[in-house]
């Protein structure tokens, strides 16, 4: 079961920069901004988790708990929205590239920090010369991505 998730999660990765020009191709297409077209995204998504939700059998019931939720629970949604705002703007901007080296650098970054201190009531993971060795080198990578033809002289193809 693992390797389902590993390799689900792989797969998301490789979508991200497909769901990015997506929505910059949408927002090209409304002749909008990058805000409306995030907009647009986030309602499709909705109707997509909505009918995944009624497949599923979820219970609709367990919405009557949303005014115990904490205040900092509600983020997700506007952390999720600014991530699809901000890829829709920068993808065009920046390039598809170097825009996911730096959103997979800063993710992993953070990620330590959450594995390390267990924030938010995940489980405590320690981090190891090898984790931290690898996160320099996706460091070390994105940097390259970003700056490494400019470095280098070359122009990319």
């Amino acid at each position: 079961m693992v390797l389902v998730f590993i390799l689900m999660a792989f797969v998301i990765g490789l979508v991200i920069p497909l769901q990015s020009a997506i929505n910059s191709s949408l927002r090209d297409t409304l002749h909008s901004g990058s805000v409306l077209a995030a907009l647009v995204s986030f309602a499709v998504g909705t109707l997509a988790l909505l009918v995944a939700s009624v497949l599923t059998g979820q219970p609709f019931a367990a919405l009557g708990g949303l005014p115990r939720v904490a205040w900092w629970e509600w983020l997700g949604g506007a952390l999720g929205a600014f991530f699809v705002f901000g890829s829709t703007l920068l993808a065009p901007r920046i390039g598809v590239a170097a825009m996911i080296a730096l959103i997979v650098a800063g993710q992993v970054i953070s990620s330590l920090v959450f594995d390390r201190y267990g924030l938010l009531g995940l489980p405590v993971r320690g981090i190891s010369g090898i984790r931290l060795a690898g996160a320099v080198l996706i460091l070390a990578g994105a940097v390259l991505v970003n700056f490494g033809d400019r470095w280098l002289g070359s122009q990319p193809s």
